[in-house]
């Protein structure tokens, strides 16, 4: 059955693990650009796939007409996973596998997480609240470095989902980052940066 994925994004951290996973994953997607600068966002076309109004979705058809739309990037990632076993997470091995996942709800959780509360407070003006969710995230970065002593990548020797959660909350830090201080994780930062699959899912969402 030929099935085909579109994806609706912008440059944002959401939408930049999922086309990531999508590369990874060597999936054939095409993708919109969705110009949120231009309200794009809130206009009826879009509404219909997400209320919300936010990226990305992906919608999957079928050649039968099926239809599947999902709204929730961590959700459309683990739908990624399942649909190309082992280009993601490790199948094999449920420890590996379970570390991956682990790493990866680190970043969601203790980096990311605070890192989006802390964008939202800016946006209302509490810059004291913004700046100490800012220096909690950045604090919770850089303590990844633990993370590569004995691996490649954030979860092992493979990449994994938990490197594309990394890499895209690094990325939108990268020049608050004392990277002099951070030999392992420069290195891991400069390895997944030149990736093929990144490259491609980066550019992809290049308006």
């Amino acid at each position: 059955m030929n099935e085909s994925i579109e994806l609706y994004g912008a440059m944002t951290g959401n939408s930049l693990r999922v086309a990531i996973a999508l590369e990874e994953a060597a999936l054939a997607y095409r993708v919109k650009v969705v110009d949120m600068r231009h309200g794009e966002h809130l206009q009826p076309e879009f509404l219909r796939l997400n209320p919300l109004g936010k990226v990305p979705v992906i919608i999957e058809r079928t050649e039968s007409g099926a239809e599947c739309v999902l709204t929730q990037s961590n959700a459309i990632i683990f739908y990624l996973a399942d649909k190309a076993p082992g280009t993601l997470l490790p199948i094999h091995d449920l420890r590996l596998r379970a570390v991956a996942l682990e790493r990866f709800f680190y970043f969601l959780t203790d980096v990311i997480a605070p890192s989006h509360s802390g964008f939202f407070l800016r946006k209302q003006g509490e810059e004291a609240g913004a700046a100490a969710l800012n220096q909690q995230a950045l604090l919770m970065l850089v303590s990844a470095e633990r993370f590569l002593t004995a691996s490649t990548f954030i979860a092992g020797d493979t990449f994994t989902v938990a490197d594309i959660a990394a890499f895209t909350i690094a990325l939108s830090y990268e020049r608050q980052i004392d990277w002099s201080a951070l030999p392992l994780l420069k290195a891991w930062y400069e390895r997944v940066r030149t990736r093929p699959a990144v490259i491609r899912g980066i550019v992809s969402l290049e308006a």
